[in-house]
């Protein structure tokens, strides 16, 4: 049996936090990939193409299994990305208030001997409240959610602005499916356990 190593296609710490959480040994790669969406591309494909490329765009020499992620917000059937500043974090918040928002995450294991890739995608509701704009604002201005899809980190204090959350796995949610991740690797011989 090969022994692999873990390679996390990703610079982000938040999916570098969600995978030390299973406690297993593992590197990061930074993938190389255009993350425009293709023509007439629906979300779910979308993400799931993207967790592919980024997997597979890691040039590991030794056997390993890397790992790709990818997450879109869709509001009212558009695709919305990272806000990147202040005023369009708060212009997201104010799309998405009173509404149900789905998160699309895209999760890839590219087992780098074999050359055979899985893919996985996974969906999560999220309900918000009806908010007043100093609200949107102050959370805005405390969390400073930039570089998060959908302008809120829900590990923190973007819970306050939920009805309810819907989804197999919490972990989706911040943007690897820690749950589904799981059962991949297993396939490929790592027992997490």
């Amino acid at each position: 049996m090969t022994h692999y190593q873990l390679v996390l296609a990703s610079t982000s710490k938040y999916r570098q936090y969600l995978l030390s959480k299973l406690s297993v040994p593992f590197t990061t790669a930074s993938p190389q990939c255009d993350e425009t969406p293709l023509k007439n591309e629906s979300p779910e494909l979308l993400v799931k193409r993207l967790a592919k490329t980024k997997a597979e765009s890691c040039i590991v020499e030794q056997p390993s299994l890397i790992i790709g992620s990818d997450q879109v917000c869709v509001i009212d059937g558009d695709i919305i990305g990272k806000p990147l500043n202040r005023k369009t974090a708060i212009e997201q918040l104010n799309r998405q208030n009173g509404k149900t928002v789905q998160f699309f995450t895209g999760l890839a294991v590219y087992n780098n001997h074999l050359k055979q890739t899985h893919v996985h995608l996974d969906t999560f509701n999220v309900h918000f409240r009806h908010l007043k704009q100093s609200q949107i604002e102050n959370y805005v201005d405390k969390e400073t959610p930039y570089d998060c899809a959908g302008s809120f980190k829900s590990e923190g204090l973007g819970i306050a602005l939920f009805n309810k959350l819907e989804g197999k796995d919490p972990n989706t949610l911040v943007g690897l499916p820690l749950i589904d991740l799981i059962s991949m690797l297993q396939v490929q011989g790592v027992d997490i356990l």
